[in-house]
């Protein structure tokens, strides 16, 4: 993301349409099945990115209130990125990135693997609490 950009609907909507392309190219096979798990970000929520999503056929999981632990980014991938820096002073914003970027790196495709995984037991807890609240990790 460049600096000083913000996740706007207009920047957003640029992603998702670079994701679809791709999913369109590489993946073919679920062009027409997949779907996207959004938080309740206003650049997610906007209009002008439902209408992309209904006009591209991309289904998306709403996601309920007050529930970070169905998030993958809150109960995997922010996690992993803040055991290696914690404890380090970097100093500057350079190697701060460089940093980042070399822990996402290191995130294997087994890792995204069990996260897939812990992210539907968790929906599947979620609905069978019917949305009620419950900590995520007391699956």
């Amino acid at each position: 993301m460049p600096p000083g950009q913000t996740v706007n609907q207009i920047f957003y909507l640029q992603v998702l349409g670079r994701l679809r392309n791709r999913v369109l190219r590489v993946h073919r096979e679920i062009a027409n099945a997949w779907f996207l798990h959004h938080d309740n970000a206003p650049s997610h929520t906007s209009i002008a990115v439902r209408e992309f999503l209904v006009q591209n056929n991309i289904t998306m999981l709403p996601h309920p209130p007050y529930s970070p632990d169905l998030a993958p980014c809150d109960f995997f991938l922010f996690p992993k990125l803040k055991t290696h820096p914690k404890g380090h002073h970097f100093g500057t914003v350079e190697n701060v990135q460089a940093a980042a970027t070399r822990a996402l790196n290191n995130i294997s495709s087994e890792d995204f693997l069990h996260c897939y995984e812990e992210w539907q037991q968790r929906w599947n807890r979620c609905i069978r609490m019917q949305g009620a609240y419950f900590e995520g990790d007391k699956l």
